[in-house]
């Protein structure tokens, strides 16, 4: 994923946070609040699916197809630590 179109989503998700923010500080309605956390909640998961395909997509095939035994362990480990820590939440 191109940095621009990564930035363009997080700024867009930013936005979205303020506006659960002002709902917070409006005392808006409890459910509503609840619904625009999940919201921005799915947003930040589909950006960070995003990095991750194009990180395995760059990274870890050049990783995978070097003769650097070392370096394809260090990214095998670091996927398998980002699946670990996503079961944690």
């Amino acid at each position: 994923m191109e940095n621009d179109t990564t930035l363009r989503r997080l700024k867009t998700i930013e936005g979205h946070l303020r506006g659960v923010i002002r709902m917070v500080e409006e005392d808006s309605y409890c459910i509503d609040v609840i619904r625009q956390i999940q919201a921005v909640d799915a947003a930040l998961n589909k950006v960070s699916a995003q990095i991750l395909e194009n990180h395995l997509n760059s990274c870890v095939i050049t990783a995978i197809k070097g003769n650097n035994a070392k370096e394809r362990e260090k990214v095998l480990k670091e996927i398998t630590e980002v699946f670990e820590m996503s079961t944690k939440v």
